[in-house]
């Protein structure tokens, strides 16, 4: 994994309307990446939709939001259109994003191996370097505590 105070990786991918968003859009600002596996599945649907519930309060904060998995485009657009979500979802088909964020492997699943995306997340800071670290994340609830760190650390 990235260690807090590591650079974050620079990126550019395309989102659900295939336009291109980089690390570099956001300077000056902090920025949730969060890995999830698979758009349109139950557990990436509810973090998809506790992130997006939470989108005013993570702009008040000051903090910018993005999904990225290994979905194509047009996946990303079906699954933004049917759960009306207002952040960008950031398609890593070939999975070279995940990987320089320790977010892409091998797994397993149903007795199958496959390569595919780890449900990580990452904050990055306003001057590109990463400030917290979530792994293995359970999606149930991980935006709201996200939040929570961030508006912990925004009163000290």
């Amino acid at each position: 994994m990235l260690d807090v105070g590591d650079d974050a990786p620079a990126f550019e991918l395309s989102n659900q309307h295939g336009e291109a968003v980089r690390l570099a859009d956001f300077d000056g600002q902090r920025l949730v990446i969060y890995f999830y596996p698979r758009a349109n599945t139950e557990g990436c649907t509810t973090e998809a939709c506790q992130f997006d519930d939470a989108l005013a309060a993570f702009e008040d904060a000051n903090t910018a939001v993005v999904g990225i998995s290994d979905d194509p485009v047009s996946d990303l657009d079906s699954f933004a259109d049917e759960y009306d979500l207002s952040f960008d979802l950031l398609s890593d088909e070939d999975g070279t994003v995940a990987t320089q964020y320790d977010s892409y492997g091998e797994k397993q699943m149903f007795g199958n191996t496959f390569d595919g995306v780890f449900r990580n997340t990452y904050v990055v800071g306003p001057d590109g370097t990463i400030e917290t670290v979530y792994e293995n994340v359970s999606p149930d609830g991980h935006a709201e505590r996200v939040l929570e760190s961030l508006e912990g650390e925004e009163s000290t």
